[in-house]
C-alpha cells in the first residue's frame, strides 16, 4: 500500500465530506451551518490542492482544476459571511445565508467531480 496515495485520497474525501456537512441543512438558516465547519472545509481543501500540485498527467490537471474551483467557491463563501457579519448593517439574513450555502454547494460539486475522477483513475490502474 502506498502511503502517499492514502494521504492523497484521505484529504480529497475529507474535503468532500466537510463540505457536504456544511451544506447539509436548511439553506437559509444560519443555525444549520457552522462557521467553523466552513473554515475546516477551506483548510482541508487548500491541503488537498497543495497535494495535487506536481502531477503532470491529464487527470492530475483536472484534479487540480476542480480543487482550485472548490477553493475559490469556499473563499467566496467565507468572504460573503465575513462581510455580512462585520460590515453589513442588516447582518446575516436568510438571503445572504442562502448565497453562502449556494457557493459552498458549488464547491461541493467540484469536490464530487474530484472524487469521481480519483475513483476512475484508481479503477483504470493496472497492477
Amino acid at each position: 500500500m502506498n502511503l502517499e496515495k492514502v494521504v492523497f485520497g484521505f484529504f480529497i474525501v475529507l474535503a468532500l465530506t466537510l463540505n457536504f456537512g456544511f451544506v447539509l441543512g436548511d439553506y437559509d438558516s444560519s443555525q444549520h451551518h457552522n462557521v467553523y465547519e466552513l473554515f475546516a472545509a477551506i483548510v482541508v481543501n487548500f491541503i488537498a490542492t497543495i497535494l495535487k500540485f506536481g502531477d503532470r498527467t491529464q487527470v492530475g490537471a483536472l484534479l487540480l482544476a476542480t480543487s482550485l474551483v472548490a477553493d475559490l467557491q469556499l473563499l467566496a463563501a467565507a468572504i460573503v459571511w465575513g462581510f455580512a457579519t462585520h460590515m453589513s448593517p442588516i447582518g446575516l439574513d436568510p438571503s445572504t445565508m442562502a448565497s453562502i450555502v449556494s457557493l459552498a454547494a458549488g464547491a461541493m460539486l467540484a469536490n464530487v467531480i474530484s472524487v469521481v475522477l480519483l475513483i476512475i483513475e484508481t479503477a483504470t490502474l493496472r497492477r
